[in-house]
C-alpha cells in the first residue's frame, strides 16, 4: 500500500533530520530541471511561478545559489502547508517514521516522487507550471506512477497531482480517492482548508496506527469527520464533516 500526497508551496530548511538523508529516484532529471530554471529571466520566471514580483525575486536569487546536495531537509519536514502541519511528523517514534518511509510517497513537480527522507532543497514549482515550452506532466510521463505503483494507492493529494498517476493506472492496482465532504444545504461540498487539514489528520491517523489493511481507514474521526457509506464504493471514501 502506498499513500499519495501533495507537496507544499511553502518550504523551511530542516538541518537535523531523525533518519538518514537518502537520495530522490529522480534526482537527474531534477537537475535537469534545476538548469533550467536557473537560466530564466525574471519576467520568464514569473509566468513560471504566477506569483509576486517579491517572491519571485527571492526565488531568483535562491536559484543561483542552490545545489541539490547542499542545504538538505527531509522531505517529510520540510513542506509547511496546512496538510504537513497536521501530520506533525516531527514527533513520531522511530517505529512511526519507519511507516512513513515505507508507506508515504510525496508528488512534487521539481524532484518527480520523494520518499519522506529523500534530502531536498528549498524549492518553489507546481506541477501544472510550465518551463518556456516544457509541461511537467509531459516531462514526467509515468515516472512518478512507477515509484507510486502498489497493490494498493490511497489518493490523499490533489487533482493537480494525482493526474500524475491517474493517468497511467493499470487494472491490477485498487486506486481509492478520499473525499472529505460536509453538507450545505441539500449538496455535499468540499471546504478546501478543511479538506487539507484532514488528509494531514487521516495520515496521521494511519501512521499512528500503522494501518495496513484499507478497511481500517473508515475508522478515521479527526476534525468531527465520519465515514459516509452511502456515498462511498470500493474506489472512493467520503467523510462528512459533522457541523
Amino acid at each position: 500500500m502506498q499513500i499519495i500526497l501533495a507537496p507544499a508551496k511553502n518550504m523551511k530548511l530542516v538541518e537535523d533530520s531523525p533518519y538518514k538523508l537518502s537520495e530522490p529516484l529522480y534526482l537527474a532529471k531534477t537537475q535537469v530541471l534545476l538548469d533550467k530554471l536557473k537560466l530564466l529571466t525574471f519576467d520568464k520566471l514569473k509566468k513560471v511561478y504566477k506569483a509576486s514580483d517579491e517572491i519571485v525575486l527571492d526565488n531568483l536569487e535562491r536559484l543561483k545559489n542552490t545545489e541539490l546536495n547542499k542545504l538538505l531537509s527531509p522531505a517529510c519536514l520540510a513542506y509547511n502547508g496546512i496538510a504537513f502541519k497536521h501530520l506533525a511528523a516531527n514527533v513520531f517514534s522511530d517505529e512511526e517514521y519507519q511507516y512513513l518511509n515505507e508507506h508515504l510517497r510525496i508528488l512534487s513537480g521539481f524532484y518527480g516522487v520523494l520518499r519522506p527522507f529523500d534530502g531536498i532543497v528549498n524549492y518553489r514549482l507546481e506541477m501544472q507550471s510550465q518551463i518556456d515550452s516544457l509541461n511537467l506532466y509531459d516531462f514526467w510521463q509515468d515516472l512518478i506512477y512507477k515509484a507510486c505503483k502498489d497493490d494498493v494507492i490511497i489518493n490523499l493529494s490533489s487533482k493537480e497531482y494525482s493526474k500524475c498517476i491517474e493517468d497511467y493506472l493499470e487494472d491490477d492496482v485498487r486506486y481509492i480517492n478520499i473525499h472529505f465532504v460536509e453538507k450545505k444545504k441539500d449538496k455535499y461540498v468540499i471546504k478546501a482548508t478543511y479538506a487539507k487539514m484532514a488528509r494531514g489528520e487521516m495520515l496521521r491517523f494511519m501512521t499512528t496506527n500503522k494501518i495496513e489493511d484499507v478497511e481500517d481507514i473508515k475508522k478515521f474521526n479527526s476534525l468531527n469527520y465520519v465515514y459516509l457509506a452511502s456515498l462511498s464504493d470500493d474506489n472512493n471514501f467520503y467523510y462528512e464533516r459533522i457541523v
